[in-house]
């Protein structure tokens, strides 16, 4: 017999919620069966048995928030031998023994008084909804608080999400009070009240890690790069990968310029290890990504070893798979070096903010069209400016600018990013 625990499914996953069973109790398991479902702070990823065997107990219920290291399942032999964990199974039922039947007394006239979502909220203190409900709420303009839920503990399921979405077409829009329209000034705005909106996991921790990015002591260095050459040759590399059904992004070729700089300048391949630098020995790129859920930065392992087709391809895969809540915990972890890339917004120029522990983030703007007088005829070149965030307690300014002025070397000789 031996637990199943709520694994540790990325760098910062502190808890998960066990957002489906995929396994029933009494079920015959083999060894990486997916037992469940568990929504952690970046995604949506599968608890997978470690050993064969029946699955004689589930400890937790779905929907359940339990931190990282909890028991939530038994698999034994299928001899019953689980039920001695069972009295450890409801641990809030652990903690109040003796005012868990008075409470319950007092409080049963009162559960009856608010909507049944609001009790729902109440009861639990979370709102509990699986991932596909939230996108299709989000995606429809439906505030998940005001959905009764009719899956395990009230959890929010798509079937209801989808009943509450027909229910707001067929329902017609409220009038104007015509009390309230005579007595507004013409041209005054239309009083409302404030919605407040749920976080998910994503962006709390987006937020805690940006709130430690802020506590780094950093500057900003910033290039102008000439990238008509660069755009030359991205155009060339596609016309010669376009019968492999391989595209390179501009944001590819920025990758791979960024890891052959990186691999000579180990300086800004390192980290703040607290009282020590550290060094790291492989060059692993992080690239901003925007999904429905808040942003997310998965990682291209030893980009300096890639060509450009192999990083064209991995990066439209990691996008994709960020975009779909389907990264990998490895997939999302090991990042020695960030690029975040606005331009395809039409953003000249912007500052990024470290991901930590790392020591340098690179933000790239929009390319456009600038005037240069070349043999005595005035030209357009396509120019965008690069802005490089920096730990000072990991490099000088002179060093930054340094691996700053090899990079620009790169990206305006591209032929270089072949080496």
């Amino acid at each position: 017999m031996s637990e199943v625990v709520m694994p540790r499914l990325s760098d910062t996953m502190e808890e998960g919620e066990l957002a489906t069973w995929l396994k029933n109790e009494g079920d015959t398991i083999a060894k990486g069966d997916i037992l469940a479902e568990i929504e952690t702070d970046k995604a949506t990823m599968d608890l997978e048995a470690f050993e064969s065997g029946v699955l004689e107990k589930h400890l937790v219920d779905a929907g359940s928030v339990v931190p990282i290291g909890t028991p939530v399942a038994i698999i034994g032999d299928g001899s019953g031998t689980a039920d001695a964990p069972k009295k450890k199974d409801p641990p809030k039922a652990q903690e109040t023994p003796q005012a868990e039947e008075p409470s319950k007394a007092e409080e049963a006239p009162q559960v009856e008084e608010p909507p049944k979502a609001a009790s729902r909220n109440q009861a639990s203190g979370k709102l509990r909804m699986s991932p596909v409900a939230r996108k299709i709420a989000r995606d429809h303009g439906i505030d998940p608080a005001t959905i009764t839920g009719s899956g395990p503990q009230g959890r929010v399921v798509r079937a209801d999400v989808e009943a509450a979405i027909s229910q707001q077409a067929a329902s017609p829009t409220a009038p104007v009070s015509p009390s309230a329209t005579a007595a507004r000034p013409a041209g005054a705005m239309i009083p409302g009240s404030d919605e407040e909106m749920p976080v998910n996991r994503i962006r709390k921790v987006a937020a805690k890690r940006l709130t430690e990015s802020q506590a780094v002591p950093h500057f900003f260095l910033t290039s102008v790069v000439d990238v008509e050459k660069l755009l030359a040759f991205r155009s060339d590399v596609n016309e010669s990968l376009e019968a492999q059904g391989i595209r390179v992004s501009v944001n590819d070729l920025f990758v791979r310029a960024a890891a052959v700089t990186l691999r000579h300048h180990a300086e800004a391949n390192s980290s703040w290890g607290d009282d020590s630098v550290i060094r790291r020995a492989r060059v692993n790129i992080g690239i901003a990504v925007a999904t429905d859920a808040g942003l997310l930065v998965p990682v291209v392992h030893d980009a300096d070893t890639k060509g450009l087709g192999a990083v064209a391809q991995e990066t439209v895969a990691l996008a994709e798979k960020a975009r779909d809540g389907k990264l990998s915990p490895d997939e999302m972890s090991g990042g020695t070096f960030s690029i975040s890339n606005l331009g395809m917004f039409g953003i000249d120029q912007f500052t990024a903010v470290i991901n930590p522990p790392e020591a340098a983030i690179l933000a790239v703007g929009a390319a456009s069209p600038v005037p240069v007088v070349r043999d005595g005829v005035l030209v357009e070149v396509p120019k965008l400016k690069i802005t490089l965030t920096v730990d000072h307690r990991v490099m000088d300014g002179a060093v930054a600018a340094t691996f700053l002025r090899d990079l620009v070397a790169v990206l305006e000789h591209p032929l270089r990013m072949l080496l």
